[in-house]
C-alpha cells in the first residue's frame, strides 16, 4: 500500500510556485494577488481562509481578506465582488462558502468575473471544463488529478466510481476522470444517495473517489483488492484519546480499507492540502494571463 501524501505533494507545488513568482517579479512582473471574502465567523471557514492567507505569504503572493458580518446584505456582498472584479491589481477572487441562508450562493458565484474565478465554480469555467477547454479547474478535483499524475497512477481504461454528486467535488470529478486526457480516460460511474446496490458498484472500482461527508462510510467489504482510494471527506468527531478532545475522520474506514488498497489518501494530510495548493496554482495562471 502506497500512501498518497497530499501534504508533501502540496508543499512541493508551493515551492515550485514560489520559484515562478520570484522569476516573475525579477522579470518586471507584479506579484500575484488573491482576494478572499469571508462572511460570518464559521470555525471551519475561518480556519480554511486563514490557511489560504498563510499559503499566499509562503509563495510570495499578495493577499487581501475582506470580512463581513453574518447579517451583511446580498447587495453589499455583490457590490464588494464588483469592486474586486474591477480592481486590476487583484488576479483571483474567492468567496468562502457556505454563505448565510439569506444570500443566494449561485448569484454571488455568477457575479465573479470568470477571469478571476480561481475556485473554478463559475458556470463559464464549469462549461469550459466539460468541453475540455483550458480553464480554472475546481481546486479539490484539480488537486486529486495532480496526486494521480505525480504518483503515476494509471487511469486510462480503468473503472472510476465517484460517491457524491456535489458541484464542488463529485460532479466535476466525474467529468474530469472521463475526459480524453491524462489523468482521465476512465469509465466513470457517479453514485449518490439514490443509488441502489452501491456496494456491488464500488466493489468493481479500480479508482474510488469518495466525497460524501459521512465518517468512515466506506468499509473493507465495499472495495476490491488493489483499489486506489481518494478520500475527500473530513468529519470532526469526539475522541477521548486526543488532547483536543476530537479527531478528524475521512469518508473511508482507513485502517481496514488500506489493507486492500494499492494507493490511498490519508485524512488529514491527503486531499485537503492539495486544494489550497491548486488554488494558488490557478491564481498564478491568472496573474500570468495564460487562459483569457
Amino acid at each position: 500500500m502506497i500512501l498518497l501524501d497530499g501534504k508533501k505533494t502540496a508543499n512541493d507545488i508551493k515551492n515550485e510556485i514560489a520559484i515562478k513568482v520570484t522569476s516573475l517579479v525579477a522579470s518586471g512582473g507584479k506579484k500575484p494577488h488573491l482576494a478572499a471574502i469571508l462572511v460570518g465567523c464559521d470555525g471551519a471557514s475561518e480556519t480554511y481562509v486563514n490557511a489560504k492567507v498563510k499559503a499566499c505569504n509562503k509563495v510570495g503572493f499578495d493577499s487581501t481578506l475582506v470580512r463581513f458580518n453574518t447579517d451583511v446584505s446580498e447587495e453589499e456582498l455583490l457590490a464588494e465582488v464588483k469592486k474586486i472584479n474591477e480592481n486590476s491589481n487583484i488576479d483571483g477572487l474567492i468567496v468562502q462558502l457556505p454563505l448565510p441562508a439569506h444570500i443566494n450562493e449561485m448569484k454571488v458565484t455568477e457575479a465573479i468575473n470568470p477571469k478571476k474565478d480561481v475556485d473554478g465554480f463559475h458556470p463559464a469555467n464549469i462549461g469550459r471544463m466539460a468541453l475540455n477547454l483550458p480553464t480554472y479547474l475546481p481546486a479539490t478535483p484539480a488537486g486529486i488529478l495532480e496526486l494521480l499524475e505525480r504518483y503515476k497512477i494509471e487511469t486510462s481504461g480503468k473503472h472510476c466510481v465517484v460517491i457524491g454528486r456535489s458541484h464542488i467535488v463529485g460532479s466535476p470529478m466525474s467529468i474530469l476522470m472521463a475526459r480524453n486526457n491524462n489523468p482521465g480516460n476512465c469509465t466513470v460511474t457517479l453514485t449518490h444517495s439514490r443509488t441502489q446496490n452501491l456496494k456491488e458498484i464500488t466493489k468493481t472500482a479500480d479508482i474510488l473517489i469518495v466525497a460524501l461527508g459521512k465518517a468512515e462510510f466506506v468499509t473493507a467489504d465495499m472495495v476490491k483488492d488493489g483499489v486506489c482510494i481518494i478520500d475527500v471527506g473530513i468529519t470532526r468527531v469526539n475522541s477521548n484519546i486526543t488532547k483536543s478532545g476530537w479527531k478528524l475522520l475521512g469518508d473511508v474506514a482507513f485502517d481496514e480499507v488500506s489493507k486492500k488498497s494499492n494507493f490511498i489518501t490519508p485524512v488529514p494530510g491527503g486531499v485537503g492540502p492539495m486544494t489550497i495548493a491548486m488554488l494558488l496554482k490557478n491564481t498564478l495562471v491568472s496573474a500570468e494571463n495564460l487562459l483569457y
